[in-house]
């Protein structure tokens, strides 16, 4: 699962052919040992936890990245390398 961005301690990743489970399009995040995964078109979390200071960041780091994520969401599902995203500064 390629990473494709990091910042402020958080991971976001991208599974390859990852269409199935959550049938959008979606990322996972990891930080302090706490896993989440959010809908890229709204950023809802759809599974797991994550510390609410956290998920902000998350969330508008998302907001800020919705065409990239979505491009990169297209390479990811047909097992294409995504490309890396700026993180949050």
């Amino acid at each position: 699962m390629p990473t494709i961005s990091m910042f402020f301690g958080i991971l976001i990743r991208m599974y390859f052919f990852d269409d199935k489970q959550h049938h959008a399009p979606h990322i996972h995040a990891e930080c302090q040992n706490q896993q989440a995964v959010y809908l890229i078109e709204t950023g809802e979390r759809l599974s797991g936890n994550m510390p609410p200071n956290k998920e902000k960041l998350i969330q508008a780091w998302m907001l800020i990245h919705k065409e990239d994520l979505l491009a990169d969401w297209g390479l990811a599902v047909k097992g294409e390398e995504p490309f890396r995203i700026d993180p949050l500064r």
